[in-house]
């Protein structure tokens, strides 16, 4: 049990590293939370770097989302529901980092990271299938947010498609719903017709 409680500490303080927050004091000098939705997520970032940087910012935010599972399966863990945990701890990490007075980002990358190692090798398709959501809904809406989340929802939906284990179907839908409420502020711009499409200035 010490064992499993050390993986998930470890887990959430993976998930802490606000690597937006850090390349943009790195290259600018300055606090992303000051710009923009005040995100330290890859979108807010790119609206001010470029999307080179949103890129290297979400897939450092997707990177440390895996290796406390990696760590974990290389210890000989292989609990879903345990698993499913250290993941869980992860993406909170993310949304509220130690590290930044537990005010963090909206824990989409961070999540794919996640998933991408929950059950190798069959969560590598269950992980694309969500990106391809992503990008589809993004082509349509023009709205990030929206993509993200309808994306992050199909997750579960895939997981049950292909009889996993229950841990990860709740762990999934646990983290979709996560995001929504990171997403309000998000949804609330939709509904009054606020919110910046891609391609906007």
């Amino acid at each position: 049990m010490s064992h499993s409680i050390l993986l998930i500490l470890l887990g959430y303080l993976l998930g802490s590293m606000p690597w937006g927050y850090l390349i943009f004091r790195l290259i600018k000098g300055d606090d992303i939370r000051n710009y923009g939705s005040g995100n330290i997520g890859a979108t807010n970032v790119g609206r001010f770097l470029g999307k080179k940087w949103a890129v290297l910012v979400a897939v450092a935010d997707m990177f440390k989302g895996s290796v406390g599972l990696i760590v974990a399966y290389i210890s000989g863990v292989r609990d879903p529901w345990i698993i499913s945990i250290i993941g869980i701890a992860a993406v909170l990490g993310h949304n509220f980092p130690v590290w930044l007075g537990f005010k963090g980002g909206k824990g989409v990358s961070t999540t794919y990271g996640v998933v991408i190692f929950y059950f190798p090798p069959l969560s590598f398709v269950v992980a694309a299938l969500g990106g391809i959501t992503w990008f589809i809904v993004l082509k349509l809406s023009r709205y990030v947010s929206v993509a993200s989340l309808l994306s992050l929802f199909s997750l579960p939906l895939w997981c049950f498609a292909f009889k996993l284990n229950p841990a990860y179907f709740l762990a999934c839908l646990f983290l979709a719903v996560l995001s929504s409420w990171r997403h309000r502020s998000n949804l609330l711009n939709i509904r009054a017709g606020t919110e910046r499409k891609i391609g906007e200035g």
